[in-house]
């Protein structure tokens, strides 16, 4: 029996409520970080390199709550969603909708790319890729085309995550082996396609809906379901209320992982049943 753990994104907050849920779980017995593959977009990449590296759930979690001294909020203000709005305009083919997204991120006025690595590198407790196989999503600005990284790509990890994370408009794009990457949900929030063939699969999504042209989580499972075994998480009522309108702002981190913390004893019953029978 293969299993699969797919970790979507969701900003500051999806991390903190993936790492809530992680540590719920494992508390009660249920050990998401046992999966043959880990899938990471965006949040995810960065919760889903400390998993595959064997990473403690518990204290990832505790590290959550730690006061966000210094740290700046981020959002996706009214300008920087007009311009996704007119990057939506023309044709509607994802591709060609990804890569008007990657050169509106190109021309944005954000902190020097070599600044965003730089904190990436000191929020990621690991460094190198892991035995364990993971995937780690981005879009090429440029063409639109989608990749999914992993320790045969060539691309350092620090770099693959920071590539992921690179939220256009909001963070600069990430250059890796000569070409510029943004976020891997730019394709879907969650890329769960990735985990076909597993026997087993759970799918963690801050965002199911995704915006736009990104594939929604639930379609994505739904196609799964077809040959796996999988349940899709997403936040509650009360999740959501405590990440709140910007999952950007590090200032509801806290909030966000109690909140998954909570929420996972509410679907401990049907993940167990899933990954652990």
């Amino acid at each position: 029996m293969t299993r699969a753990l797919v970790l979507g994104g969701g900003g500051i907050t999806g991390i903190a409520w993936e790492w809530g849920i992680l540590a719920g779980l494992a508390r009660a017995g249920v050990d998401l970080g046992s999966a043959d593959l880990v899938v990471g977009t965006s949040a995810g990449s960065v919760v889903g390199a400390q998993v595959a590296a064997g990473l403690d759930a518990d204290e990832r979690y505790a590290a959550q709550l730690e006061p966000p001294d210094g740290e700046v909020a981020a959002a996706m203000g009214p300008a920087v969603l007009l311009r996704y709005g007119l990057a939506m305009a023309g044709p509607r083919t994802p591709k060609a909708v990804r890569a008007r997204i990657g050169r509106m991120a190109l021309r944005a006025n954000t902190v020097p790319e070599a600044e965003r690595v730089a904190v990436i590198e000191s929020r990621l407790p690991v460094r190198d890729w892991p035995e364990r196989a993971l995937l780690i999503t981005a879009v090429d600005a440029e063409s639109g085309e989608f990749r999914a990284f992993d320790r045969d790509s060539g691309a350092p990890l620090v770099r693959a995550v920071a590539a992921s994370c690179a939220v256009p408009g909001v963070w600069p794009p990430v250059t890796i082996d000569g070409r510029r990457y943004v976020d891997g949900g730019m394709r879907s929030g969650s890329n769960a396609d990735l985990a076909a063939g597993y026997d087993r699969v759970v799918v963690l999504s801050p965002l199911p809906r995704g915006i736009g042209h990104m594939t929604p989580a639930a379609t994505q499972v739904e196609a799964l379901a077809a040959r796996s075994r999988v349940e899709l998480v997403s936040p509650d009522r009360a999740a959501l209320a405590a990440i709140g309108r910007n999952v950007l702002d590090p200032a509801k981190r806290a909030a966000a992982a109690r909140a998954g913390l909570a929420q996972a004893d509410s679907v401990l019953a049907r993940i167990r049943s899933v990954w652990n029978e």
